[in-house]
Parts: structure tokens; C-alpha cells; sequence
């Protein structure tokens, strides 16, 4: 490890945190470092700083503190070192593990595409988690939006997001296309238009189990009641189909004992409710309309149903499946009414890069938006907590945007470290703060009697509400 970065020293008083063999070892003085961001980030780490500080303080006495070390990327690396994301700065991250960062700047005009994506990209930070809740007082444009209680584990390396892709008249595209068309696409009617952009989408069995896999282990761990792979396999049947089918085997082949298959449930539901039912019953209880299907169909039906009962009727059965974590899937367009009219059905989603992107967005706009949505990519051995809305550049340095995305994404942080007894105070902080209706321009528009304060003084009332 570096003794500094960017020419910036370590921090005498504090300690790195280790990972061994799949665990984080956190000491009382972790270094922690952050990345202002751009835009009105400079104001929110201000002000979300203040409020670690003062929770950890609180909670325990002086025996924790966190040791912040700052590290650039963004618009302020580039005037400092002319590149947008100096090495140093990646290696800060990846070699003191968990980190914090405001909203970048996308340079425009070349080069890197994404700040946000490149450091997923370089750490491998394969799930963007992005928990969705609301806290009273919020404005929200839905009913009841305390109904809606998620987390969104999206994965982040892959689908659209690999950036492979070839700009329509380049030689490239025109090479691609002809392949597709002449080679692949040959002996059927397909064809792909010549003036046309292409991108490719791989999902892979690696990404996607990997994702699946830590989207179940959050279940386990916090005790949530279900995960729903999300996807869009009705159409694109073998990267968002298989997406979905890879996700079963996982849930089916790594945490057997743990969970239950949306299928499964249905076939041990109704074997409880009539003991006596045969195998073709149940069955056709399973998939209405079997009796119009293929011999070859049915037979496979038949064959699953036996299959399960065999398996996991003995540990599953007479009851038990209902104590375990359902698995279930959802088309990725029919998911974005279900969180509105059913929000209590949904508890984990994990999806693919691109529905996530959506979802997650969506998700957040039920519960006041993004102002106010927290968010992290975690990789093996890695973390980076982010505020998930945009840069905002004409209201920088105002003092007065909100800074709930930062300061719950530090909730996060806290709650990674193992620090819940500060992360509580926060978020119990934030609400009542929120409760007290003195609130950041963009809550205080939309509340009755709403008295307007900067983000600074914000943070202060947060921290008196501690």
C-alpha cells in the first residue's frame, strides 16, 4: 500500500480495512476516502460529512472515528492533474477497499464515457445495490408510498453496459453487419438494416450467477422474504431469458435448503391442500390451458411435477416452503406497474444492467425521487458508495440542494462497516428532520408550510435532531 495518493499523505491516526477470505476486517479509525464530485457535490460532501461525523461521535463516544481522506476524480482531477481519473485515485480505492463519492461529471467530446462506469468497470464492481424506502414526511407523488420497501441488486458490468457497440457508416459496423447478414443471418428472413448503429449485449453465466448469488445471501441475512430475478426473456430469450434461467439454478443449486421456487410452492400448495391429487392434477392446477398442449409439453409438466416432489418434498412439504425465501421472475416491463399497484409483493429484485438502470430510477421517484436515493457498487473485497442523481452544475455552491442521496448512501456505509448504531441515528435524523418540514428547496415546494433551508443548515438540524 501507497503512504500517499495524488500526493496527498494517508492519514497518520487511521487504519486501512483488510479483507480476508470473503470478510472485511473494519478497525475503530478506517480511512475512508471520498470524492467531492462535481457540481453541487461540493456543497452535499460538506454538509453529509458534518453528519457522519456527528452520528459516529455520538454513538460511540470517541471510540470510532472515520479518517477521511479525499482522492480526485472528475472535473476538479482534471484542472489538478489533466485527466479525469488519475491512477492514484483508483488505487486509493482499491487498495483501502471502501470508499464514498458525490456526483461526476460524463466528460463530453471523447474519452471516457462514464467516470461512474469506468470505476465499476476497473474495481469489478459487479452489484449496483440500490435500497428503496420511503421515510415519513417525504413528498411523494403515489398514495402510500411506505408500501414500497426494496432492494435492487442490478448488475453492473454487462448488457449494454460493456460498451461494445460500432457507430452506423464506420467500417467496423459495416464489417458486423455484413457478417450477421451474410453469415449468421443467412438462411433466415432476418436481416440487419445497413445504416444502422449495432451494439452487442452479452449476459453471462459467470456475471449473472455472481449477482444472483449476492442478491439471495442479502436475503439471508436480512431476513427479507423474497427475490424476483427481472428480466426480459419473452423476447430476448437467450441473454434476458437465460439471465432468468441462470438465476433459478443458482437459487436451486447453491441455497437448496434456504429457498423455493415461485413453481415449487405452487406444486407443494397444492399437493397440501388435496394430498390426493394426481400428478396430472397438479399439473394442470400449474399451467391452465395444459389440456390444449403439445403431448411432448405435457409430458415435461408431468415430469417437473414428479421431480419436485421427489426432491424437496420431504424438506419442503407440509408447510415448510412457506418459511423459506421465494424465488420468483417478472417481465421487466410488467415490474414497473407491480412496484405501484402491489409494492408490498416485491422485497429483492435482481436484474440485468439496463432494467436495473430503469427500475431503480423509477423505484426511487415513488419515495421522493432521486435527491433522496441512495446507492452502492460492491465487488469481492471492494465498495463504492454513491449518490445516484446527476451533478445539477448551475445550482453549484448555492447551499441549497438536498443532500439525502450522499448522506443515505453514508447509511449504507455505515451499516457495511458494521456500524448500525450510527447509521440509525442518521436515517432517524433525516426523517425527523424531514418531519419538521425544514427542508431543502425541492421538498419544500411541495410541502405545506415547508420553511426552505440551504443544504448546510440542513445538515445542522439533522445533527441537533441527533
Amino acid at each position: 500500500m501507497q503512504s500517499s495518493y495524488n500526493g496527498l499523505a494517508l492519514p497518520a491516526d487511521g487504519a486501512p480495512i483488510e479483507y480476508n477470505n470473503g470478510q472485511f476486517t473494519v478497525p475503530d479509525n478506517p480511512i475512508i476516502p471520498y470524492i467531492e464530485g462535481d457540481g453541487t457535490g461540493r456543497d452535499i460532501w460538506k454538509a453529509s460529512q458534518r453528519v457522519f461525523d456527528a452520528a459516529v461521535e455520538k454513538a460511540y463516544g470517541g471510540k470510532r472515528s472515520i479518517k477521511w481522506f479525499e482522492v480526485y476524480a472528475g472535473e476538479k482531477a482534471f484542472r489538478k492533474f489533466n485527466t479525469w481519473l488519475p491512477d492514484e485515485t483508483v488505487n486509493a480505492a482499491r487498495d483501502l477497499r471502501v470508499s464514498i463519492k458525490g456526483p461526476l461529471t460524463t466528460p463530453v467530446g471523447g474519452g471516457i464515457r462514464s467516470l461512474n462506469v469506468a470505476l465499476r468497470q476497473i474495481l469489478d464492481l459487479y452489484s449496483c445495490v440500490r435500497p428503496v424506502k420511503y421515510y415519513s414526511g417525504v413528498p411523494s407523488p403515489v398514495k402510500r408510498p411506505e408500501k414500497l420497501d426494496i432492494i435492487l441488486f442490478r448488475e453492473n458490468t454487462e448488457d449494454v453496459y460493456s460498451g461494445v457497440e460500432f457507430k452506423q457508416g464506420t467500417e467496423d459496423a459495416a464489417r458486423l453487419i455484413a457478417f450477421l447478414n451474410d453469415d449468421l443471418l443467412s438462411k433466415t428472413k432476418k436481416k440487419i438494416r445497413t445504416d444502422s448503429g449495432v451494439g452487442i449485449k452479452p449476459i453471462s453465466i459467470f456475471g449473472t450467477k455472481r449477482l444472483v448469488r449476492s442478491a439471495i445471501r442479502e436475503a439471508l441475512k436480512t431476513g427479507r422474504k423474497n427475490v424476483t430475478l427481472v428480466h426480459k426473456g419473452n423476447i430476448q430469450k437467450f441473454t434476458e431469458g437465460a439471465f432468468r434461467e441462470w438465476g433459478y439454478e443458482v437459487a436451486t443449486q447453491e441455497f437448496r435448503n434456504d429457498v423455493i421456487t415461485e413453481r415449487e410452492s405452487w406444486i407443494l400448495g397444492n399437493l397440501e391442500a388435496n394430498p390426493n391429487l394426481t400428478v396430472e392434477e397438479n399439473a394442470a392446477l400449474v399451467e391452465p390451458g395444459l389440456e390444449f398442449a403439445t403431448d411432448a409439453f405435457r409430458e415435461e409438466v408431468y415430469a417437473e411435477i414428479r421431480n419436485v416432489i421427489a426432491a424437496i418434498g420431504n424438506s419442503h412439504g407440509d408447510g415448510q416452503w412457506k418459511k423459506k425465501i421465494l424465488i420468483n421472475d417478472r417481465i421487466a416491463d410488467s415490474i414497473f406497474q407491480q412496484i405501484i399497484i402491489r409494492p408490498e409483493d416485491y422485497s429483492i429484485l435482481a436484474t440485468s444492467n439496463l432494467n436495473g438502470d430503469y427500475i431503480s430510477d423509477a423505484a426511487a421517484a415513488q419515495v421522493g425521487g432521486l435527491g433522496i436515493a441512495p446507492g452502492a457498487n460492491i465487488g469481492d473485497g471492494f465498495a463504492v458508495f454513491e449518490a445516484t442523481h446527476g451533478t445539477a452544475p448551475k445550482y453549484a455552491d448555492k447551499d441549497m440542494i438536498n443532500p439525502g442521496s450522499v448522506i443515505l448512501s453514508g447509511v449504507m456505509l455505515l451499516q457495511f462497516l458494521g456500524w448500525n448504531e450510527a447509521a440509525k441515528l442518521v436515517e432517524d435524523s433525516l426523517e425527523k428532520t424531514v418531519m419538521q418540514k425544514t427542508v431543502t428547496y425541492d421538498f419544500a415546494r411541495q410541502l405545506e408550510g415547508a420553511t426552505k433551508v440551504g443544504t448546510s443548515q440542513f445538515a445542522t438540524n439533522m445533527i441537533a435532531n441527533m
